[in-house]
């Protein structure tokens, strides 16, 4: 059986030491990170968007370097709250501090329709057994899986983060990612037995059977998970209260 990209399971007392150093993703990295930067500081008044770039680089790192990219190897429940940190949080801070180059991009209601389809059929299908494993078999395919998550995500939330976004329509798209993760997180909740092969005898050192794991994999799908878009559809709703009902009829 090939290793997971992130390496074998680790044991408790091996975690602080598994630090993925794969020099490729190191050069990707600190690459992506003076590009975005390089460009933002080209722009006046950037601050707040180097703010958040900076932000999501660093939850980048943290997910795909540090030891916690070794404890999704072992625990399901540690690989679904990194995806949930990369759809969730990652993908909106990019996309907030994307360069703002002339008129921003217009992603009206059917693109942002098509970004929401395409993110939850991709979220339904990484957490599928056999895509799952697959990904795990293969490093190249667990690239596949983690950049086309963020990559439909950040389309998924460049419609919802859209200045000229209509209010009705963004909130369905952030009430229908709380509902459909929701749903998503129930059936891995509820599911009787142990559905992820990859992480069956290997989650006891951390004090877990796998279907323990698996049941907190699912609420940290159901419940945390969706506090961000909740979060942002609260913003959004706040932000709106003082705006003229023209500006929002002016956006349509």
């Amino acid at each position: 059986m090939i290793d997971p990209y992130c390496g074998a399971a680790p044991l408790p007392e091996e975690l602080l030491s598994r630090w993925n150093f794969d020099p490729v993703l190191l050069v990707m990295l600190a690459g992506g990170v003076a590009l975005h930067l390089g460009s933002l500081r080209r722009e006046p008044a950037a601050q707040g968007r180097i703010l958040a770039a900076a932000a999501g680089w660093t939850l980048l790192f943290m997910i795909f370097v540090s030891p916690l990219c070794a404890l999704t190897s072992a625990l399901f429940s540690a690989r679904v709250a990194h995806h949930a940190v990369l759809v969730a949080v990652v993908a909106p801070l990019l996309v907030m501090s994307l360069p703002r180059v002339g008129v921003p991009v217009r992603i009206g209601a059917a693109g942002g329709a098509a970004a929401f389809v395409l993110h939850m059929v991709l979220l339904w299908l990484w957490h599928a057994p056999a895509p799952y494993a697959a990904a795990l078999a293969d490093p190249a395919m667990f690239w596949v899986m983690e950049l086309s998550l963020l990559g439909s995500a950040i389309w998924l939330w460049g419609a919802v983060l859209a200045p000229a976004a209509r209010l009705g329509a963004t909130l369905a798209l952030l009430l229908g990612q709380v509902v459909q993760m929701g749903l998503l997180g129930a059936v891995i909740t509820f599911a009787r037995a142990p559905l992820y092969e990859a992480h069956l005898g290997v989650t006891a050192p951390w004090g877990l059977t796998a279907l323990q794991d698996q049941q907190l994999a699912g609420l940290i799908m159901w419940v945390p998970a969706s506090i961000p878009y909740l979060a942002a559809a609260l913003a959004l709703l706040a932000s709106r209260l003082d705006r003229p009902v023209a500006a929002d009829e002016a956006a349509r």
